[in-house]
């Protein structure tokens, strides 16, 4: 007698019970499968964000890349930076603040959304444009959203945030661990570019000030010029003199003449941009390289720096002094023609040297300009 060649048929019940068993069994195997490769892209992107060697470099593949690699419809990086630090990092390190519409500096966190107040781990949910309107500037259709706090040493310095047009993309329902994973590894490789660039930036700045120094100052002139050449835009340099300062070194000593020449870069850096490139060019001399800026603006802001010395500085011992500035200024737009940059440079810094003494030759604490370069252009 034969065996049967499959299993004996059973009743309905048992028939129907088996197709949901195995209808359950293939969605189990294709949540593993999509699970294993949403890892995978995991994995693939926290090594693309290792790898990053500059800071610009990591806020594009933070933000546009990825918005690619998972499919998103908006991705807005937030952080910290009251002092303006990272800002300076990243426009040091050849960014430019313009070209990172999805990354915003903020003073602080609180009051951007209601979830930061506590936000130790992701949070997910339905987007509310009342509560995270300020999140994605210029979003108006996004259903939900994943806001992941960026931690370092117990304290949240930023967030990414992400946003979907699908409801269910984010929801409060679903696990958030590989997205606590990704958020931690983000936070690291930010602290990291953000270290290497002061490592970098150290050797290109002034001890005593903070400021870029000669070589950086140079370097970066040519960028702007080169940029400024390909958007026929105006670059303009300031030349900063403090007067007499060899008297108020000898009458005040080294130290206080150090003392100084912090609150007098200070005073300066409270009136410039983040675009702005402010460096030490001598032992009381200082430039300012201003891109986007014409001569005319080059002098304005060099009247209000000149006033901001009103007010007398204190050179320690209980000593306040009223000190003046000589500044000069300078600006030129490169032609298309052009293509000599360092030579460019060297014009520009010279222009505005020789109208830096031009003031100190009229008296002193004042801005001047060099009619015969400007008659020359």
């Amino acid at each position: 007698m034969s065996e049967p060649d499959g299993p004996p048929a059973g009743g309905a019940p048992e028939r129907a019970q088996l197709a949901e068993l195995r209808s359950r069994l293939k969605r189990l195997r294709e949540e593993a499968s999509a699970n294993e490769q949403k890892w995978q892209r995991t994995h693939e992107r926290e090594l693309e964000l290792l790898r990053a060697e500059t800071l610009p470099e990591l806020l594009e593949l933070l933000t546009s890349g990825m918005a690619a690699s998972y499919g998103l419809d908006a991705v807005q990086l937030v952080l910290e930076d009251p002092n303006h630090e990272v800002q300076h990092l990243l426009i040091g390190g050849g960014g430019r603040l313009d070209e990172f519409p999805r990354v915003s500096f903020v003073d602080t966190l609180v009051g951007l959304a209601p979830q930061f107040g506590s936000l130790r781990r992701p949070w997910l949910g339905l987007w509310v444009r009342a509560d995270h309107d300020l999140l994605f500037p210029g979003q108006k259709d996004l259903k939900s959203i994943a806001l992941l706090p960026l931690r370092r040493q117990a304290r949240t310095t930023g967030a990414l945030c992400f946003g979907s047009r699908d409801r269910e993309r984010f929801s409060h329902r679903l696990s958030a661990d590989f997205l606590q994973h990704l958020a931690s590894v983000v936070a690291v490789c930010l602290e990291n570019a953000c270290n290497r660039a002061r490592v970098l930036r150290s050797g290109l700045a002034d001890y005593l000030t903070g400021w870029h120094n000669r070589r950086y100052l140079q370097s970066r002139l040519r960028e702007e010029l080169a940029r400024a050449q390909r958007t026929s835009a105006c670059v303009a340099c300031l030349m900063i003199d403090v007067d007499n300062f060899k008297e108020l070194n000898d009458s005040c000593g080294h130290l206080g003449g150090d003392e100084a020449l912090r609150e007098i870069t200070q005073r300066i850096e409270s009136h410039i941009r983040a675009s702005d490139t402010a460096a030490r060019f001598g032992g009381d001399e200082f430039a300012l390289l201003l891109p986007e800026t014409s001569l005319e603006a080059a002098v304005g802001l060099g009247e209000r720096i000149r006033q901001a010395m009103t007010v007398p500085i204190d050179v320690g011992g209980g000593q306040k002094r009223r000190i003046t500035l000589s500044i000069g200024a300078a600006a030129l737009t490169p032609k298309r023609a052009d293509d000599e940059l360092k030579a460019l440079a060297d014009r520009l810094l010279a222009e505005a040297d020789a109208a830096l003494y031009r003031a100190k030759g009229a008296g002193r604490d004042r801005v001047a300009t060099n009619p015969e370069a400007a008659a020359g252009r």
